[in-house]
């Protein structure tokens, strides 16, 4: 059975039954705080979204993305099939990623894809589903699979804060390559989608005290103060 992350009680559930199960993850917990949840609109509209925000900064896939959403009300994919290419380039989208968004339209259209039944599915299966599709990679499926659905087991294997937060919080020598985030985060099915957000939320806290991720000896010493002070997990800051 698929374990969904529909609510912050979800969310929190599924960490304390991970920290639990692997009592290497309460030093994290206490440093990264509960994360809070966070979700994003399902559908075409979401994974769209996510595609107008590739290789982008946050701020300039918000405007984007904003000019792209406010010029189709309400925003359906048959509405993207039918737009000229000119019109989407002039919102700020470029070739690439009009190339994508019409291929996802002319499959939604065909009904050859179903974006709501892989809330259901296994999580590899659903992440190989979204891989296959033209211009959607490793990333945008794993973002789509975690915020868009709530996927409790969705894995972001080449997540680069994902990888540095484990190297420091699991005390690897390297950070591990998307090989072998697999069978490091075997132990976690079928919770993984909630570890991801647990090592998220534990990048941000390292970084944010010690201004440096990589420093091991700095998180360590993180480590050490939020155990010595806070014997039970605390909420982290709003982000």
């Amino acid at each position: 059975m698929t374990i969904h992350l529909d609510s912050q009680a979800d969310l929190e559930d599924a960490i304390t039954t991970l920290v639990k199960r692997d009592p290497r993850l309460k030093p994290v917990l206490q440093v990264a705080g509960m994360p809070a949840l966070r979700r994003r609109e399902p559908g075409f509209a979401g994974l769209a979204a996510i595609v107008c925000g590739q290789q982008l900064s946050t701020a300039s896939a918000a405007a984007i993305w904003g000019r792209v959403s406010a010029a189709f009300e309400p925003f359906e994919h048959d509405a993207i099939k039918r737009a000229r290419a000119d019109r989407l380039a002039r919102l700020g989208l470029s070739t690439a990623k009009i190339k994508t968004l019409k291929a996802l339209a002319k499959e939604l259209a065909a009904e050859r894809l179903n974006l709501d039944v892989l809330a259901e599915e296994d999580a590899d299966a659903a992440h190989a589903t979204l891989t296959a599709l033209h211009g959607i990679g490793p990333w945008t499926a794993d973002i789509y699979l975690l915020f868009c659905l709530g996927h409790g087991d969705a894995w972001p294997a080449g997540d680069l804060a994902v990888q540095e937060a484990m190297r420091i919080g699991l005390g690897l020598k390297a950070r591990p390559t998307v090989k072998q985030m697999a069978p490091l985060a075997e132990p976690w099915r079928p919770l993984r989608g909630a570890a991801a957000h647990l090592w998220w939320a534990y990048y941000h806290a390292v970084k944010r005290r010690e201004g440096v991720i990589g420093d091991d000896k700095a998180a360590k010493v993180v480590a050490k103060k939020v155990t010595a002070k806070t014997p039970r997990a605390r909420k982290s800051p709003s982000r």
